[in-house]
């Protein structure tokens, strides 16, 4: 095994990182999102937060899927791409663009982020390249293989069973196929130590309150995702630390992807939070004062992410 296991760090600044591309998909294959609601509002909400990560977080993405089109030199050429739990699709989007001759089948229980990502499909003239299933991959698994290449972004541990459907995801790929694995194991964050609204540390609190949840929200947030690729029958042949640091002047659209992902921090906590904290937070999201995240100018992004890549034999 020739294992590529490194730390890639991003002090991204100025213009030419701003939006110029597609990043990196957060769907689930059964569900989107940290338990933070149901219904058509909530999910394009969702929906939004997904395709600002990606914008925002751009260079993050082009780096993986540089990581995996790299891995393939010598292969055959990646025709199927499968995408587990795509979300609004764009981990699909900038693999296709990357492996030109390439087609995905794009898999996801919600209709609502199929018909998003196949509007986009139309929109950047890739529809006749994209193919969506809808599926709920903790129960049946569509037949969707031999594929070359498998993208399973911040997807697997949402899953019942990440053992099962790495299992599935084995037999869907073919014989020296690809799966490419990007799993975090914290939220990024935005705000400074002191926010200037009397409620120092304010996200580390909220984090905190999201950690202590987790054991029972999102078991498999954080697992050792290399052993779980060995123990399904993969090996691995890369496994990449990126970190990213967004400092001023951050992309147009750092502001939106602040308030869009705190947003859905305060609302998977409120219920633990003291009313001094909802207030900070109200501050932040709802007004329109210079406190407000929209109008801050203080705002850094620090974001980790880990990407694996691995080989059925």
């Amino acid at each position: 095994m020739n294992t590529d296991q490194h730390e890639h760090q991003q002090h991204q600044h100025g213009d030419h990182h701003r939006s110029h591309g597609h990043g990196q998909g957060h769907g689930r294959g059964h569900g989107h999102g940290e338990g933070n609601g149901h219904g058509p509002a909530a999910e394009a909400a969702l929906a939004e937060m997904l395709d600002l990560d990606a914008e925002v977080l751009h260079d993050y993405l082009t780096g993986a899927v540089g990581l995996v089109h790299g891995l393939t030199a010598g292969d055959p050429p990646v025709r199927r791409i499968l995408d587990v739990g795509s979300g609004t699709g764009t981990g699909t989007f900038a693999l296709l663009q990357r492996f030109e001759g390439a087609e995905a089948t794009t898999l996801d229980i919600s209709a609502g982020m199929l018909e998003h990502l196949g509007n986009k499909a139309r929109t950047l003239g890739l529809a006749d390249r994209v193919h969506p299933v809808r599926a709920d991959l903790d129960a049946a698994w569509p037949a969707v293989g031999p594929a070359d290449l498998v993208w399973a972004s911040t997807s697997l541990h949402h899953m019942a069973d990440p053992g099962r459907a790495l299992a599935e995801i084995h037999a869907a790929l073919r014989p020296g196929g690809l799966l490419a694995v990007a799993e975090f194991d914290t939220l990024p964050r935005f705000l400074p130590e002191d926010i200037g609204i009397g409620r120092p540390g304010l996200e580390e609190r909220a984090q905190a309150l999201i950690d202590a949840a987790k054991a029972e929200d999102v078991p498999h947030l954080g697992s050792d995702w290399g052993a779980l690729l060995t123990g399904a029958g993969f090996t691995i042949e890369a496994e990449e630390l990126f970190t990213v640091e967004l400092t001023d002047p951050l992309p147009a659209a750092a502001g939106r992807y602040a308030q869009s992902t705190l947003r859905r921090v305060r609302d998977h906590v409120a219920d633990r939070l003291d009313a001094q904290d909802r207030a900070a937070f109200a501050a932040l999201l709802d007004g329109e004062g210079p406190e407000s995240l929209p109008h801050r100018t203080d705002l850094r992004i620090r974001a980790r992410r880990t990407v694996w890549v691995a080989r059925r034999p």
